[in-house]
């Protein structure tokens, strides 16, 4: 049952690396349901993987919520969805250990997800890469595209904030 008081917003976010690890980038679009206004932001960091790149996308995305909302979560990345949905229980039972008692990889990423996701209602949709789907198109180019601009030399370092308006990203 939801919160008919909770704002329902879309979050399509998508994560894109060059190397693993190499130069990557990451991008969302939140679209409020009621309105149907959207806010797009993209960034990127030298030296990265895609899962920190796929992790990063939802992190920004969710911080730009100002309310407590109903989110439907909308990724190509299993490891994001199936980590928040699953998996991220059971390590913070273990103190951030995997099953295998390993530290969890990406622990502060998660840490700072866990703490975002936990003032809203998600809901989890997992769409697959690269099928077409309108939206996760539009976050793989944007990830990709702010990625290119920072191995090229036309986007500087942003470890991992939103470049301001104006900057050249599409929102």
């Amino acid at each position: 049952m939801t919160d008919p008081a909770r704002p329902i917003v879309e979050l399509h976010t998508d994560g894109a690396c060059s190397g693993n690890p190499g130069p990557g980038g990451w991008a969302f679009l939140l679209r409020h349901g009621a309105s149907g206004k959207e806010m797009v932001r993209a960034g990127a960091e030298a030296e990265t993987t895609n899962n920190r790149m796929e992790l990063r996308a939802v992190i920004e995305g969710l911080s730009v919520l100002k309310s407590a909302s109903i989110v439907d979560l909308y990724s190509d990345s299993q490891y994001v969805l199936n980590g928040l949905r699953e998996w991220i229980h059971d390590w913070k039972k273990r103190g951030w250990k995997t099953s295998a008692k390993k530290p969890v990889k990406n622990q502060e990423l998660w840490q700072a997800l866990d703490d975002l996701a936990s003032r809203h209602t998600v809901r989890f949709h997992w769409i697959r890469g690269h099928s077409e789907h309108p939206d996760n198109e539009r976050c793989d180019r944007l990830a990709v595209e702010a990625r290119e601009r920072l191995v090229g030399g036309g986007l500087p370092p942003l470890e991992g904030r939103a470049q301001p308006p104006g900057a050249g990203v599409e929102g």
